[in-house]
């Protein structure tokens, strides 16, 4: 063989090492490309954003070994979806929120494709949850592209599931410097709904108009304004706005005995309903009476009867007052003890 022959096969030999070395990376970055664009498609298909994750999905998205972006998954169980205490309709609503929230203050820029929003569900991938080690539920997982194990990536607490779509955004921004945004909440009201209610005050106002100068009116009913402040107080007392926000039932199931309802919560961490409206029921009782002995027993002659009515009062607020502070010791496991003057010992 000349030389010139086998500088030739040494040189086609050198190409082929070269071109069979560089392949394997211009198909990982055209898979993971691929990929991108692909959910990309997926999330523009969905009217929050959020991609519907598979088994297969979830295959395709963890094989390309260089990931360029990150991906959050809501968790969820279809079949769970009436246990009150889960709360998993309202947190996959407030995660489809910071997903459109995300996708809305990010759109035309190159973040949008850093991170991306998916749920999945126990029975269709059983397999998907055993590799993150999901074993209960609300379960929300992290996974930024330098994770190997599904196991190891960032789950969000269950504390901050109180925060619904803020803290969701919160976790995202100090996890993966993303930035997600302002949360950006449905309106209450459509456009539709707004027109016909204009419509129809423009067509009350002048009868309104009317029954006010005249005076005929529940604002000029004083029954009214006290039903009304009774009303608010209670509201106030009851913890009322905390069950709206929060969104707490009313009672839950025993855990231990499902048949068995359980209105009452030992620990802090929580309040059902049942709760507020009974502590609430016993401040009203207090309030009512003080403001009946300010304004009522004064206006009894029989000087007796005044002294009776004021001790009977006094009594049932002692009774109201020393069962609100039996819960609450009973509830947070702080006791409140009364301390007399050193005079009176």
């Amino acid at each position: 063989m000349t030389p010139l022959l086998k500088s030739y096969h040494h040189l086609l030999f050198l190409s082929l090492i070269l071109s069979f070395s560089s392949l394997p990376t211009s198909t990982k970055s055209q898979s993971d490309s691929d990929i991108v664009s692909e959910l990309l498609t997926l999330q523009s298909q969905s009217k929050s954003g959020v991609v519907h994750l598979t088994d297969t999905l979830l295959r395709r998205i963890l094989t390309p070994p260089n990931r360029s972006f990150s991906f959050i998954i809501f968790f969820d169980a279809v079949h769970l979806h009436d246990n009150s205490e889960l709360r998993l309709s309202t947190l996959k609503s407030e995660f489809s929120i910071a997903a459109s929230s995300f996708i809305t203050n990010n759109k035309d820029t190159p973040l949008v494709s850093k991170l991306f929003f998916f749920d999945i569900e126990f029975k269709e991938s059983q397999h998907s949850f055993s590799l993150f080690g999901v074993s209960s539920l609300p379960h929300i997982r992290l996974v930024n592209p330098d994770v190997e194990d599904l196991k190891n990536s960032d789950k969000l607490d269950q504390g901050d599931f109180s925060r619904l779509a803020e803290s969701m955004a919160e976790f995202i921004e100090s996890r993966t410097k993303i930035p997600v945004g302002p949360i950006h909440r449905p309106p209450m009201f459509s456009t539709k709904q707004i027109l016909f209610l204009m419509l129809g005050l423009t067509i009350w106002a002048p009868f309104a108009i009317k029954k006010i100068l005249a005076g005929h009116t529940l604002l000029h009913d004083r029954k009214f304004w006290l039903c009304g402040a009774i009303f608010v107080y209670f509201f106030s007392v009851s913890g009322t706005m905390f069950n709206i926000i929060r969104k707490m039932p009313m009672f839950v199931a025993d855990r231990s005995d499902p048949p068995k309802l359980v209105f009452f919560y030992q620990g802090s961490g929580m309040q059902l309903g049942a709760e507020g409206f009974a502590v609430g029921f016993l401040y009203t009782v207090v309030g009512l009476l003080l403001a009946f002995m300010t304004h009522g027993v004064d206006k009894i002659r029989n000087v007796m009867a005044q002294r009776i009515l004021m001790v009977v009062a006094m009594i049932i607020s002692f009774w109201a007052v020393q069962k609100v502070v039996y819960l609450d010791n009973w509830k947070t496991g702080y006791g409140i003890h009364a301390y007399w003057p050193s005079s009176w010992h």
